[in-house]
């Protein structure tokens, strides 16, 4: 029933435009009522973003789930991936949703919207990462942001495009300028620990004449570290 109603919707707005198909024309298509229609869509926004609720559900899972790295922003840039999925599952579907989204201003404000919850969530798990401090909520909202803006990019390039190339590749160099940016690059801890132990240093106290020549104060010197 669903996909029946995101399928008569679609259909309705490539041949009418968004403006002027109503829900009564959609549920008319689909052979239902207008009861069927708002269970499972609040408004005829909706519709047009039907897998948005349950990706968003699956990222949250995700990030709560025990993470395979221990580096933060690689896990974000794995759940972003979650979204360019749902986007390739079903190609043509994304690629009308993005031709639609562009024409009509109050679909590219419910989208922006919905951005930001996505957003949102990144933030949250990076807060919870982090040890609180001021700096760290501010660098916790900048790597969310820098995430979904650049799988964003890669994504409408990979839309203007029709769906064609491989979606995944551009995302994961984009997603990539991030994690080098703010995280651990793949085989390289963060902080680099020394190998073995420290060497203690020399320190050397010489005790000279005043006025003495300046050679004269550099071979003490020399003599004190026996390099005579």
């Amino acid at each position: 029933m669903r996909d029946a109603l995101v399928g008569a919707a679609f259909q309705l707005f490539l041949e009418r435009g968004y403006e002027e198909t109503t829900v009564d024309d959609i549920v008319a298509l689909a052979g239902v009522g207008r009861r069927s229609f708002f269970r499972y869509f609040p408004s005829k926004e909706d519709v047009v973003f039907p897998d948005h609720e349950r990706c968003l559900a699956d990222m949250t899972a995700f990030l709560s789930e025990e993470a395979d790295t221990d580096d933060p922003v690689q896990r974000v840039c794995d759940a972003a991936r979650l979204v360019l999925r749902m986007y390739a599952e079903n190609p043509t579907f994304s690629v009308q949703r993005y031709r639609l989204t562009k024409k009509v201003p109050g679909l590219r404000a419910y989208e922006l919207s919905v951005v930001w919850r996505y957003e949102r969530a990144l933030a949250e798990y990076l807060r919870g990462r982090s040890a609180g401090a001021r700096e760290d909520t501010l660098r916790a909202d900048v790597v969310a942001a820098a995430v979904v803006a650049a799988h964003n990019n890669a994504l409408r390039s990979w839309l203007r495009s029709d769906g064609t190339g491989d979606a995944e590749v551009a995302v994961d160099r984009a997603l990539g300028y991030v994690q080098n940016t703010f995280g651990s690059s793949p085989g390289e801890p963060a902080h680099q620990e020394p190998e073995g132990p420290e060497e203690p240093e020399d320190v050397v106290v010489v005790v000279s004449r005043r006025g003495a020549p300046l050679w004269r104060v550099v071979q003490e010197i020399e003599s004190a570290l026996g390099r005579n």
